[in-house]
């Protein structure tokens, strides 16, 4: 556990506490997922807090280990790329938007079968009150922080290969990404009633993207080594970031020329490392002084000039 890095190591040990609380208290007739879990917003059961409370219980051993696999696996990565505090605003916010997109399917559902109109509501094991049916509609667990995740990584480091079981051969992050959300597009749609909140997967990859774009559009230049982004620059403004999101979408299927990881160490490390500063230097250089060209000095953002000035002095 030591080599996990430090919010992805507390959101795993929260996680895992507060379902060894679920099962201890629920010994003792409390249910934790009851107060805690994501309640219709129109149930009397519902509390604001639970728009954050519900994504760190969950229903089941398998629930749990899966969810928390994704953010032992993908998770220690994002919170080394992105840094600790900008990681945890990241999960937070993509399982806030997750739990919100929950709320509006199941708003959607109430208005379209009309259950205003209705006092009770007919179940195979009998006839149920109307509120008491609507505090049924309880959404726990990590899943939409968790896509949110699976989304950064993919868009990060488009190129990695993965081995997901029981795919025979490794499958690059982006297929795997798009692939992921294409599943659970389709499940949403099939309306068959599994009790996965498939639109709140989609919701919190929805809202991750949209972070993410926002993040990524004052730097689209500044890429990885695996055809992602390096860092996570703040937004300059929408017009550059559509520009950066169709850079980068179209990149996804573009054939990338083949190249070799070498790990130097020692004075070598050092001066590969230069190198490689170096040319990212003179990249962004040209980047900014090209948009100098085309709109004058004044069209750089506040960043731009001080990227500028930094990289004059060296």
């Amino acid at each position: 556990m030591n080599t996990i890095p430090t919010i992805t190591k507390n959101l795993l040990i929260i996680n895992v506490l507060c379902f060894f609380a679920s099962l201890a208290f629920g010994s003792h007739g409390i249910d934790l997922d009851e107060l805690f879990g994501l309640h219709f917003f129109l149930a009397s059961h519902f509390r604001p807090w639970q728009l954050f409370t519900y994504m760190f219980m969950h229903a089941s051993w398998q629930h749990l280990f899966f969810n928390m696999f994704a953010v032992w696996m993908f998770g220690r990565i994002m919170e080394q790329t992105m840094g600790q505090s900008r990681f945890l605003f990241y999960y937070l916010t993509c399982g806030l938007g997750a739990g919100l997109a929950q709320e509006l399917v199941q708003l959607i559902q109430y208005w379209y079968f009309d259950f205003a109109s209705y006092e009770q509501v007919a179940l195979n094991d009998g006839v149920m009150a109307m509120s008491d049916y609507l505090n049924r509609w309880n959404t726990v667990g990590a899943s939409g922080a968790v896509y949110g995740i699976l989304l950064s990584f993919g868009m990060t480091y488009p190129n990695e290969r993965l081995f997901i079981f029981p795919l025979p051969v490794p499958i690059k992050a982006k297929y795997f990404v798009i692939g992921y959300a294409v599943i659970e597009l389709l499940s949403a749609l099939s309306l068959k009633g599994d009790g996965v909140a498939h639109m709140a997967h989609l919701g919190g990859m929805l809202v991750g993207f949209l972070l993410l774009l926002y993040w990524r559009g004052g730097n689209g230049g500044n890429r990885n080594g695996h055809g992602g982004y390096r860092n996570y620059g703040r937004s300059s403004s929408g017009s550059d970031s559509w520009n950066n999101f169709r850079r980068w979408f179209t990149s996804l299927f573009k054939k990338k020329e083949p190249h070799i990881d070498v790990t130097y160490g020692g004075r070598y490390g050092q001066e590969a490392a230069y190198r490689q500063q170096k040319k990212q230097d003179e990249e962004e250089l040209n980047r900014i002084l090209d948009k100098v060209k085309k709109n004058g000095y004044d069209g750089l953002t506040p960043e731009e000039k001080k990227r500028l000035f930094d990289i004059s002095r060296k």
